[in-house]
């Protein structure tokens, strides 16, 4: 389990990485396994092979020194060189002093093997490289046979332009590759953009569909979803203006016979307030209605606006100390008029059930958040998400909703996830509850 989430982190998240993997891995594998043929089997084998040639040759030519004398000897000797085009040099006298180490190189092990089957145990011989050419010494019956030969008689001449080539080749592959993955997965990128910034509120007005079939396909279905969408909530955000545009006529109606009625009577007195709920709750509804609809997003400082706001809510309850902690500049791109109504909906409930209010704002790489805090008595853990449910008042504890239609954290929520964020309910630090405003950056 361990080492498979350890593999799993070093792996790409994207999609660009993961299919480069997928092309480069084969290829790099397909690599390593012509690499270990080649030099492991191929490459040695013919190595063993032309080292085996040479020693017989060299057995040859001892022969030949061993059992020969005089002219014929030297005639014989120009002979070989020719024919077997290797340079021929005869040191009378010497003698190679014996070796009591450990052949390693493959022409020692071939020359060790096949003089001692061919002419006997006992024959000392030394090998060296000089500059393209190897030089074998052998002892013979009065001196040293000295020969020169070329070095692709004994080794596959330059492996190395097999591996220039082979790693040329790959790296040619994999650009390819790199360029034409790029090409394919951008416009995933480009509708995955613009499905976060539609997400957030945002407008994408200039994405098109481009790219492979099957991603314009999805980049078409995304466009008519968000047609879909806007459309649904320009419909239902018109038909909740008529019908709020319907209602406050005849409220407007009562408002004024109501008014011209003498102030003195009891029965008149709670009428006027029914009628002034009512007008109350229908503004509710239509803004609850409304959601994301009816305003365009724009680059705002946040902590203006929470400033400001938090000064409109004091202005309102004087009385009740608000203290904020809050940067001079926090710019993203936002529904001003929305996000001020999240932000009075929280102080408004804060300031019915805290003494006691402390706003804050922070800012990281991924999230914005405001927090509203008091000191009141707070929502029970189990019945936080029971809160923002719609036309829902709280019975107990805290009644976050008392003396409204049960809207205020419903509207603020649908309006913070019109934005891509969300509004999270907790325990306050002062006792009381905290409400979070999270935004994406």
């Amino acid at each position: 389990m361990g080492e498979g989430l350890s593999l799993k982190s070093f792996l790409p998240r994207g999609l660009f990485g993961r299919s480069l993997i997928i092309i480069v891995a084969p290829i790099v594998l397909l690599q390593a396994i012509i690499a270990y043929v080649f030099f492991e089997r191929d490459l040695d084998t013919t190595t063993r092979r032309l080292a085996r040639d040479v020693a017989a040759d060299m057995a040859m030519l001892v022969a030949l020194e061993d059992n020969h004398q005089g002219p014929q000897r030297e005639r014989l000797r120009a002979l070989a060189a020719r024919q077997l085009d290797y340079r021929i040099r005869f040191l009378p006298g010497q003698n190679l002093a014996p070796f009591h180490g450990q052949l390693t190189s493959t022409i020692d092990v071939a020359l060790d093997d096949i003089l001692e089957q061919r002419i006997g145990a006992d024959r000392d011989f030394r090998t060296a490289r000089i500059g393209d050419e190897f030089e074998i010494k052998v002892d013979v019956h009065d001196g040293v046979l000295a020969v020169l030969v070329p070095r692709d008689r004994v080794t596959v001449s330059k492996p190395d332009i097999f591996i220039l080539w082979m790693v040329g080749s790959s790296l040619l592959l994999m650009t390819i590759a790199i360029i034409f993955l790029r090409n394919q997965v951008r416009p995933i990128e480009r509708l995955a953009r613009a499905a976060d910034s539609f997400g957030k509120g945002r407008a994408v007005p200039d994405f098109k569909p481009y790219g492979a079939t099957e991603v314009r396909r999805a980049a078409q279905a995304f466009i008519t979803m968000r047609e879909r969408i806007e459309r649904h909530v320009t419909q239902r955000t018109e038909m909740l203006a008529g019908v709020s545009h319907d209602l406050k006529t005849p409220l407007t109606r009562l408002k004024l016979a109501l008014a011209m009625m003498p102030d003195d009577d009891a029965e008149i007195g709670s009428m006027r307030h029914d009628v002034a709920e009512m007008e109350h709750m229908l503004d509710e509804y239509l803004a609850f209605a409304r959601g994301e609809g009816g305003e365009d997003t724009a680059l705002t400082n946040l902590g203006e606006l929470v400033r400001d706001t938090v000064a409109a809510a004091e202005r309102a309850r004087p009385g009740t100390p608000i203290a904020m902690t809050v940067p001079d500049s926090v710019l993203v791109s936002v529904r001003r008029a929305g996000l001020r109504r999240v932000l009075a909906n929280l102080l408004d409930n804060a300031l019915k059930h805290g003494r006691k209010i402390a706003v804050s704002l922070t800012r990281d790489e991924r999230l914005v958040e405001i927090a509203v805090e008091d000191d009141g008595p707070g929502i029970p853990q189990p019945r936080r998400e029971e809160a923002f449910r719609p036309f829902h008042r709280l019975d107990e504890g805290r009644n976050l909703q008392s003396g409204g239609s049960g809207l205020g954290l419903s509207i603020a929520r649908d309006i913070a996830r019109s934005h891509g964020g969300d509004i999270v309910l907790d325990q306050s630090a002062m006792g009381g509850l905290k409400a979070t405003v999270r935004l994406p950056v």
